[in-house]
């Protein structure tokens, strides 16, 4: 009965019935999609281990990336910062292209701490630009090594720039252990 009277309306005020409905459906629809967007949004900007606060420790912040496995992923990271860094990266780079990342490290990097079983990709690819890069091979080590190198107002990063499955099961295995190792300073 409603909508019979609110089409009834419509049509004396001179109005198109089917176009108005025609609005209103694209009207939902389009609701419907910022919606979408807006929950996309917040999805990922507070799923775990992707630019996650960790920890604020004298004075420098603990970033989790540990999600960012490609080169991709951490240039968006180190795009970012607004501070200088003491990047934690590394893996399994066998056959992974650094060059997208070299302007961002020149910029905003101060040292690397590299974390893997073979760091020589890592220390390859920014060696001429990066004056200090600590060598590890498991997460303690490389979160005291970014302790010890970091200064107040610095930013420790979390970002591999690739896969890790040389030494941890899974990005969350490596966020988790960068968060506890954090947690231990």
């Amino acid at each position: 009965m409603n909508a019979k009277m609110n089409m009834e309306t419509l049509a004396s005020q001179g109005r198109p019935v089917s176009r108005t409905m025609a609005e209103s459906v694209a009207m939902r629809i389009q609701d419907l999609r910022k919606k979408a967007i807006q929950d996309s949004f917040q999805d990922f900007c507070h799923s775990g281990h992707r630019l996650e606060f960790v920890a604020k420790v004298r004075g420098v912040e603990y970033i989790d990336d540990a999600k960012a496995s490609n080169v991709n992923s951490t240039w968006f990271a180190l795009e970012n910062m607004t501070r200088p860094v003491v990047w934690i990266a590394g893996g399994k780079a066998q056959g992974v292209d650094f060059a997208s990342l070299r302007a961002l490290v020149r910029k905003k990097v101060k040292h690397i701490v590299c974390i893997g079983a073979d760091n020589s990709p890592v220390l390859e690819a920014f060696s001429d630009l990066v004056p200090g890069i600590v060598q590890t091979t498991d997460m303690p080590a490389a979160v005291q090594s970014a302790y010890l190198l970091a200064e107040e107002g610095n930013v420790v990063l979390l970002s591999p720039a690739c896969p890790s499955f040389d030494l941890f099961e899974s990005y969350q295995d490596k966020g988790m252990q960068f968060k506890r190792a954090v947690c231990e300073l």
